[in-house]
C-alpha cells in the first residue's frame, strides 16, 4: 500500500473521528429519543390492555347487580366513567328501570349517558324519547330525534306529534318512517296501524315483477 494512500485513510479517520467528537452527542440523543419513544408506546399499549380488561370486568359485575336487582347496580354502571361500556350497561340498566315501573330514574339513567359511537348515542336517544313520551314530556322528546332520519326516528316523532294532538304532523312523520322502512319488516305493520290511527292510508308495496 502507498504512503498517499496511507495518509489519505488516517485523513479520513480523523474526519470521523472528528464528526462522531462534533456530532456525537446529537446522535446518542436521538438514539436515547428513539428507544424511549419504543418504551413509550409499549408501555402505552399495556396501559391501555389493562384498562380494558378493568373496565370489561367492571361491565360484567355491572351487568351481573342488574340481573340481581342490586341496590348498587347504578352505583356500578355510573363507574364505568367514559368507557364505551358504560351506555351498553345504562341501556340495560334504563330496560331493568322500566320492568320495576321506575320510568322516571331510567329517564335520569338515559340522560346521563353520552357515546362516541353514533348508532349507540343514537339508540339511547330513541330510548330516551319513547320514555319521555310517556312521562307527557313529548316536546322534549321531539327535540332528541329532530335531526335523525332512520325509521325508527321517524316514528318516535310521528308518536310525539300524536301525543301533541299533531295528527296532520303525526301522519307525514308516520309516512316518512314506512317510506323508509324495509317492506318485509315486523314494524311495519304496527307503523300501518299508527298512520291509520291519524287518518293516513298505509301505500300497497309494489309487487316485484
Amino acid at each position: 500500500m502507498a504512503i498517499d494512500d496511507l495518509l489519505d485513510e488516517h485523513e479520513q479517520s480523523e474526519r470521523v473521528l472528528q464528526w462522531l467528537r462534533n456530532n456525537g452527542a446529537a446522535l446518542f440523543g436521538g438514539i436515547l429519543l428513539g428507544l424511549a419513544a419504543i418504551g413509550g408506546w409499549k408501555w402505552w399499549q399495556h396501559r391501555e390492555a389493562e384498562q380494558r380488561l378493568t373496565f370489561s370486568t367492571r361491565y360484567q359485575q355491572a351487568v351481573d347487580a342488574i340481573a340481581a336487582k342490586d341496590k348498587q347496580a347504578a352505583a356500578k354502571v355510573a363507574a364505568l366513567g367514559d368507557s364505551v361500556y358504560r351506555p351498553l350497561a345504562a341501556l340495560q340498566l334504563a330496560k331493568a328501570q322500566v320492568e320495576a315501573g321506575e320510568r322516571d330514574a331510567a329517564i335520569a339513567t338515559l340522560r346521563g349517558v353520552r357515546s362516541e359511537d353514533p348508532a349507540l348515542q343514537a339508540l339511547v336517544e330513541q330510548r330516551l324519547a319513547r320514555l319521555l313520551i310517556d312521562a307527557k314530556q313529548a316536546d322534549a322528546a321531539l327535540k332528541l330525534v329532530a335531526n335523525a332520519s332512520t325509521p325508527a326516528a321517524f316514528e318516535i316523532q310521528g308518536d310525539a306529534q300524536y301525543a301533541l294532538g299533531r295528527r296532520d304532523q303525526a301522519r307525514a312523520a308516520y309516512e316518512q318512517a314506512l317510506t323508509r322502512l324495509d317492506v318485509a319488516s315486523p314494524q311495519r305493520r304496527v307503523l300501518e296501524l299508527k298512520l291509520t290511527e291519524v287518518g293516513g292510508t298505509p301505500a300497497k308495496p309494489e309487487a316485484k315483477s
